[in-house]
């Protein structure tokens, strides 16, 4: 708990619900996160928190709300805010997408074969095969590789 209450907090999930929240003129509030509800939470012996045998979470929030929450909510399993790179890659990001890694630079370092990444690209702004996660790999490696291992012209560091 006190690794997410300094660090994945603060530094992740906080930031992506305000950047979200700020885009969209929302003003979001953590209710569970004053300090009376998290000096209880951490004061909260763990078998009241996780159930040790049966590996269920949140256990006293599901009893505390059990009147509130509809079944469905009661018992679906945690979902997470993943970002639509899938969608992004297949619209607003294709031209980025397609421009990066398909670039004579890119396609010529040699670390892959060219036409396997035309092809993933193709397939995937087609709508053919789900490659968002490979696509994003390459596509983070190319800029790094851009950032930090090419000889800029200028004699000046990279700027992505």
């Amino acid at each position: 708990m006190f690794a997410d209450l300094t660090t994945y907090l603060p530094g992740d999930l906080l930031v992506k619900v305000d950047l979200a929240s700020m885009a969209n003129s929302l003003e979001c509030r953590a209710p569970f996160l004053d300090h009376r509800v998290v000096e209880l939470a951490i004061a909260m012996p763990l078998e009241r928190k996780i159930g040790l045998r049966s590996g269920r979470t949140k256990i006293v929030l599901k009893q505390a709300f059990a009147d509130l929450l509809p079944p469905p909510i009661k018992s679906r399993p945690k979902m997470g805010f993943g970002v639509p790179i899938s969608r992004w890659f297949r619209d607003e990001l294709k031209n980025e997408l397609r421009s990066v890694l398909l670039d004579p630079v890119c396609l010529e370092r040699g670390l892959f074969r060219p036409e396997s990444i035309e092809k993933m690209v193709a397939e995937h702004v087609d709508g053919k095969r789900e490659h968002s996660f490979r696509l994003w790999a390459l596509l983070m490696l190319e800029l790094w590789f851009r950032r930090h291992l090419d000889e800029p012209a200028s004699g000046k560091p990279n700027r992505v």
